[in-house]
């Protein structure tokens, strides 16, 4: 394991701690406190699973997976399936193998999110990953309702290295994706990265103009790769659920960046989201740095979340 990646798994590990003490220790209690595994057991441990924001949906997918085995494999003991029950809650998590391939190709990706989850501060740190791996990156300050929006995007494009598309405050935010999307075919870019704004109390508005940029990406770059990824604050829990809905219902969620995973007792909500929206977590963030957002890894939460050692064989 390299060593950002190492630091960033003690981050995350360390971070988890809340949500360790909310569901990790539930489960212990529950795994010691019973015999036998019977119909008792089962509805307690789902009764912790959701109470620590995993939500009702993948409680129960988990658990049907659980039952299952355990019918399978004849196990008596509740200390004999703990490790199913862990492998199981892995397994709601799989972000499958074309979800980074945004990064290989020539991309427009869309950074949504409400204000105040880490929306701007997660564009500038993608931008900075994308262009560590070598890749033209142009970013688009197209939420021009926040006058500080575009001056901390514009502060994160210089730390960055990359360049980036403004307009001026309250103008058209689709008139700057367009400015944007001609300067990335123009320049060449790989990436064109675009913060929007974060209104979902005016929600008609905020869902018409994401349908605006939608058609004008659409008409202006249609072949290009395209992805929608929705900021989430993990620390809101099921609030964050009900956002990615709201969005989704304005356009195709192809993933999420989950920030503030420092601190917070709700990081079930990773498991969550993944069952019920169907859209894989893609990052994950746990603090300020650039270095603090990092692809999503189901086996690391899992590890991290549960304290388990030897994360990577290479450790």
């Amino acid at each position: 394991m390299s060593g950002e990646k190492k630091g960033f798994f003690s981050r995350l590990k360390a971070g988890l701690s809340k949500t360790r003490d909310n569901i990790v220790h539930g489960i212990d209690a529950v795994f010691n406190g019973y015999s036998m595994i019977d119909e008792d057991f089962y509805e307690e441990l789902e009764e912790i699973l959701i109470m620590g924001d995993i939500g009702v949906n993948a409680a129960g997918a988990i658990l049907d997976r659980l039952r299952a085995q355990v019918k399978e494999r004849h196990i008596k003991e509740p200390s004999a399936c703990k490790q199913l029950l862990i492998d199981s809650i892995r397994e709601q998590m799989q972000v499958g193998e074309t979800a980074y391939d945004f990064e290989k190709e020539q991309s427009v990706v869309l950074v949504i999110g409400v204000n105040g989850v880490g929306k701007t501060t997660s564009v500038g740190k993608l931008a900075g990953k994308l262009k560590d791996q070598g890749r033209r990156v142009i970013l688009a300050a197209a939420d021009t309702f926040r006058a500080a929006a575009g001056e901390q995007l514009t502060e994160w494009a210089h730390r960055a290295g990359v360049e980036i598309i403004g307009g001026m405050e309250g103008s058209d935010p689709a008139s700057v994706i367009f400015d944007a999307v001609h300067a990335a075919k123009a320049r060449g870019a790989d990436v064109l990265l675009c913060d929007t704004a974060g209104r979902l109390h005016n929600k008609k508005n905020l869902m018409e103009e994401l349908k605006k940029i939608d058609r004008i990406i659409e008409k202006e770059f249609p072949a290009v790769h395209r992805e929608n990824l929705v900021v989430l604050d993990s620390t809101t829990g099921q609030n964050a659920l009900q956002q990615a809905r709201e969005f989704g219902e304005a356009t195709h969620l192809t993933g999420i960046i989950l920030t503030k995973m420092d601190g917070t007792a709700k990081g079930g909500i990773a498991v969550a989201i993944q069952s019920e929206l169907h859209v894989p977590v893609k990052y994950i963030g746990v603090g300020e740095t650039i270095d603090d957002l990092q692809k999503f890894d189901p086996d690391e939460f899992v590890n991290a979340l549960f304290d388990i050692r030897g994360v990577d064989a290479n450790e």
